[in-house]
């Protein structure tokens, strides 16, 4: 008898998932119209977006390390409630006068707080579930994530709009305590710290353990890290960028085919979650590569759209289908190589893990960013240029890592065999 996905705990842990990140969807939309109204400048938002992952970078290994120290569900109840407080006396304390200083502090405060909470969700999908349910887990968690991110603009819009940015922010803090409730009734087993052991020494011994682990012990998960890292610097570099670069100054679109766009993009990441989840059992671990390389051959016809003379708006179309598969795509490839990880790691190191692989993304990501902006503007009117070799270079490397998936597989296969 198969054992069941929806258990108690990951119930309420998928419950918790789509309140938390609900909450912190309307919020940080609320707080960037207003400080777009305030100031006319979305680079300003962007800067203190930008200065505020800072501390999610830094501290995610040290939110690893008590994720495997500690109760799992305590570290997201303490977390949720304290998100409500920094949020509650953000909204007390703001005013015209100091908004900008009180928004940039909260902001850094909910980076400080991701850095633990992250690491903590991830590593509890293991403990709750076991074989392929891994890989199902993580698709719903990332389907709720896709949900809420779809819907969140919607409703915190319209928020906004009537209520302004005070309102929204109570709504916030309600869903954040709502999430903690919730939390409150995960049962997990007790981790406790070693009381003889200093708070110092047992953060350096418990990271010099696991990057030991993940470089000589285990060093196909370190493999696996980069090549979902190397997805995040494509990925995020052309479809943060290069979408609304195309379709706003390419194209000489408006707002409103950028909105569209940026929804399809979320029913795209929906669609491959759920593709995910069907696929789990199904699902050879070699063909990887073949949806890394799919990725790859995604982004090609947006850029060959843009090597004929037909109008903005068919442009538009082939582009935004293709961003869809390449969305499609990532999504299916970075759901089974985070359970793949998560199947590969010891309980006692799974959060510590799973911070590496919440770091080298967030660092990834701006990276890529940033070649891409310089590549778009460079390439302005010949974005083929940038899209067509991009699309090259993913597929190659999906070919590439095709005999380090089917290694992947054989000792999976050998380790299964074994244990029977």
């Amino acid at each position: 008898m198969s054992n069941p996905l929806f258990t108690k705990n990951f119930t309420l842990l998928i419950l918790g998932q789509m309140t938390s990140l609900f909450g912190n969807f309307i919020l940080k939309l609320a707080l960037s119209m207003y400080v777009l109204e305030m100031t006319g400048s979305a680079a300003i938002f962007a800067g203190i977006l930008s200065v505020a992952t800072i501390p999610t970078i830094i501290l995610s290994p040290l939110g690893g390390i008590l994720a495997d120290r500690i109760n799992k569900r305590d570290i997201m109840v303490a977390l949720d409630t304290l998100t409500g407080i920094a949020v509650l006396s953000a909204a007390l304390f703001l005013s015209e006068s100091n908004a900008l200083v009180v928004i940039s502090v909260l902001l850094i405060i909910l980076s400080v707080l991701g850095a633990f909470e992250t690491p903590t969700v991830q590593a509890c999908i293991p403990t709750m579930l076991a074989g392929d349910n891994i890989t199902k887990g993580n698709a719903m968690v990332n389907q709720a994530a896709s949900l809420s991110y779809f819907i969140a603009p919607m409703m915190g819009g319209a928020l906004y709009a009537v209520l302004e940015l005070k309102p929204v922010m109570y709504a916030s803090i309600c869903l954040f305590f709502l999430t903690a409730f919730l939390e409150c009734f995960i049962r997990l087993s007790d981790k406790c710290l070693n009381h003889n052991v200093r708070f110092f020494s047992m953060i350096k011994q418990d990271f010099l353990q696991s990057v030991q682990y993940i470089c000589k012990e285990q060093t196909s998960i370190f493999k696996m890290l980069l090549l979902t890292a190397f997805c995040r610097f494509f990925v995020m570099g052309i479809t943060l960028v290069g979408l609304p670069f195309i379709v706003r100054t390419v194209l000489g679109l408006n707002a409103q085919y950028y909105g569209a766009a940026e929804s399809a993009l979320a029913i795209a990441t929906i669609v491959g979650s759920i593709a995910a989840g069907f696929l789990t059992g199904k699902f050879k671990m070699r063909k990887l590569s073949l949806i890394l390389s799919l990725l790859g051959i995604f982004i090609l016809p947006a850029g060959i759209a843009f090597l004929f003379p037909i109008n903005a708006v068919l442009k538009y179309t082939v582009t935004v289908i293709s961003f869809c598969g390449i969305q499609i795509a990532v999504s299916i490839f970075s759901i089974f190589a985070v359970s793949l990880i998560q199947q590969n790691t010891p309980n006692d190191l799974i959060g510590k893990v799973m911070a590496y692989t919440s770091a080298i993304t967030l660092c990834v990501q701006p990276i890529g960013q940033i070649v891409y902006g310089f590549l778009f503007d460079g390439f302005r009117n010949a974005v083929s240029l940038v899209l067509i070799p991009s699309g090259v270079i993913v597929c190659v490397i999906g070919l590439l890592a095709a005999g380090f998936f089917k290694n992947l597989e054989n000792k999976a296969f050998m380790q299964k065999s074994g244990e029977k």
